[in-house]
């Protein structure tokens, strides 16, 4: 597999197959991809959220200011981030460690402690900005899979979180959305998709220092 052919092969599609859909095995693929993305501290302060459902993608388009490939879509992947990272959120966290990898809590109380005073001393805002900046993570990552299987995207950041999040219910769950990513095939009459990349040649954007 040439990787780089495959990421020359992609592109943020305009016009989706609205007929085509993805396979269980692709999806749950995607699904496995996020799960695996990496996290500051390992704390996965994000969640995804999967919408198939045509009504409320094309209701979803409104809060998308227009764009289309929301309803087109075969799925609709909204990034949201946790609202709130407190100390039984972190604990949570170290629990699951000791879970999986059998650690003691003679290895692992001095690191949670650390991370829960941290925490604590951080203002709202902030900790916000941290956990979006994972969201981004984990869109790097589903792009570049998606690219990998040949499943066509277009990620969004233009879109109105406070409208998404009451119509998807996501308050109740102590989310919000920060990223909005459909998947699917791309239409063959997408113009954009035969446009040649527009990007720096490599020596204007790699330094390399000696």
């Amino acid at each position: 597999m040439d990787i780089i052919k495959k990421l020359e092969w992609r592109y943020a599609v305009k016009k989706f197959n609205a007929d085509k859909m993805l396979t269980e095995d692709k999806l749950e693929k995607l699904k496995q991809a996020f799960n695996l993305t990496a996290t500051s501290y390992g704390l996965q302060p994000i969640k995804l959220l999967v919408v198939q459902n045509k009504e409320l993608q094309t209701e979803l388009v409104k809060f998308s200011y227009g764009q289309k490939q929301v309803a087109q879509a075969s799925h609709v992947f909204v990034i949201c981030i946790e609202k709130q990272i407190d100390q039984k959120f972190i604990h949570d966290y170290f629990a699951r460690v000791q879970q999986i990898r059998n650690t003691s809590d003679e290895i692992l109380d001095p690191f949670k402690g650390a991370l829960v005073e941290s925490f604590s001393k951080k203002e709202r805002e902030e900790v916000k900005v941290w956990a979006t900046n994972q969201a981004y993570l984990a869109l790097g990552t589903l792009l570049t899979v998606c690219a990998l299987e040949e499943i066509d995207a277009c990620p969004m950041e233009g879109f109105q979180p406070m409208f998404y999040d009451e119509l998807l219910g996501l308050d109740k769950l102590r989310l919000t959305s920060v990223l909005v990513l459909p998947v699917g095939y791309r239409a063959s009459d997408d113009m954009f998709a035969t446009l040649k990349k527009v990007r720096r040649d490599l020596d204007e954007s790699i330094i390399h220092i000696p």
